[in-house]
């Protein structure tokens, strides 16, 4: 028999969360301050309706899907934020250091139609399933298919745009 899931339970597993929900935020907000607004709203949401989430299924999804929701109710109200300074990473990969503008890539991202950078983080990064990520979303199967070919396509084509060092 399975247990009842607490508002405990719902706050410790959100700590684990934050990483990919702030990435997923990313892709609806556009930029750090409005994406770190939106995931702090989110979580408090997240919290105060945990009772609606019954144990069933990932609660990765269910924040997501909160989080879509939340960006919709507050689409009225954002503003546009000032762009933040380039934050440069570094990746090691076989030995060789390779070093990417991690703002290159959220611009690259943020570049694309309304809606598909989304379901391209859900599908190709996050390893959601395309259904997981139609209901995420809220859109039908055929849609997230059809996004997800479309920020691929869009994400080829720009990116020899970018600088990039190796």
């Amino acid at each position: 028999m399975r247990q009842a899931v607490t508002t405990i339970d719902i706050r410790r597993d959100l700590v684990g969360l934050l990483p990919r929900l702030r990435r997923f935020a990313m892709t609806l907000a556009g930029d750090a301050a409005a994406t770190d607004e939106l995931v702090q709203v989110v979580c408090q949401r997240a919290i105060a309706k945990s009772a609606q989430w019954k144990g069933e299924g990932r609660l990765e999804s269910w924040v997501y899907t909160v989080t879509r929701q939340q960006w919709a109710e507050d689409s009225r109200r954002r503003k546009p934020h000032p762009p933040q300074k380039t934050n440069v990473t570094e990746f090691r990969s076989g030995g060789q250091g390779m070093i990417m503008d991690t703002d290159a890539i959220h611009r690259m991202i943020g570049e694309m139609p309304e809606g598909i950078a989304s379901v391209f983080l859900l599908v190709a990064v996050e390893g959601h399933s395309y259904q997981q990520a139609s209901d995420i979303m809220g859109l039908p199967f055929d849609t997230v298919v059809s996004h997800l070919a479309a920020a691929r396509l869009h994400l080829a084509s720009i990116a020899d745009n970018y600088p990039h060092r190796y």
